[in-house]
């Protein structure tokens, strides 16, 4: 018998424990299919809402923000490359080089959920993780979401149409509120069946783990 769990992924397409924290997860209802399936719902989080248009230098804005020497940075990427490495994701290997604004992506990924459902969603987040982790590729230029829309199957034209206007920002900016308010104030955060929350980028085992423990206390 498969038990049914709603998931949602509280996360930022800049994060990139979010790519390793999605990579588990996805590692682990592979491990689990037969047992569990997944709905998995992607949800709004801005690490950097006020990034204006043109970003950042990447080491000079988590030096500001977290205070660490560019040595401490380079050590946090081969950490963070190499438990990519583990679920099948492969970062940039400079870096991103620059952080910039994602709002326009959330509004995407919005429309995706809203308009053709849950696969296409994930597949357009996976698109847009690999060009900004993966590639370092500017996120916030629309020839880059664009591309991203089209890697993952979706209506260009519609896409394009959403990016030239304001559409679904209302509904993303309440989304994000939402989840600050239930005190969500780091990313990757998976919610499970609006009930279990397990926080980070953690290991494939633990995904299988929590994921098994709560489908049998569902049944």
């Amino acid at each position: 018998m498969t038990t049914t769990l709603k998931i949602d992924f509280v996360s930022d397409i800049a994060c990139p424990w979010c790519a390793v924290g999605l990579g588990a997860l996805e590692g682990a209802l592979a491990r689990l299919q037969g047992e569990v399936q997944a709905e998995l719902h992607f949800q709004p989080f801005e690490l950097n809402p006020h990034m204006p248009a043109g970003g950042q230098d990447l080491v000079e804005h988590i030096t500001q923000k977290y205070g660490s020497t560019p040595e401490q940075q380079a050590q946090m990427r081969q950490n963070i490359s190499a438990r990519g490495a583990e679920v099948g994701f492969a970062f940039a290997p400079g870096g991103r080089g620059r952080v910039y604004n994602t709002f326009d992506a959330h509004r995407l990924l919005h429309w995706a959920h809203e308009s053709v459902g849950a696969g296409p969603q994930r597949a357009l987040k996976k698109a847009l993780l690999a060009a900004y982790q993966g590639r370092a590729e500017r996120i916030e230029d629309h020839a880059v979401l664009l591309a991203c829309v089209q890697e993952a199957g979706l209506d260009t034209e519609a896409a394009q149409s959403i990016l030239q206007s304001e559409r679904y920002a209302d509904e993303v900016r309440a989304r994000e509120q939402f989840y600050l308010q239930a005190g969500i104030h780091s990313v990757p955060a998976i919610i499970i069946n609006d009930r279990h929350l397990i926080s980070g980028g953690q290991p494939t085992e633990v995904f299988e783990q929590a994921l098994r423990r709560i489908a049998a206390d569902q049944a």
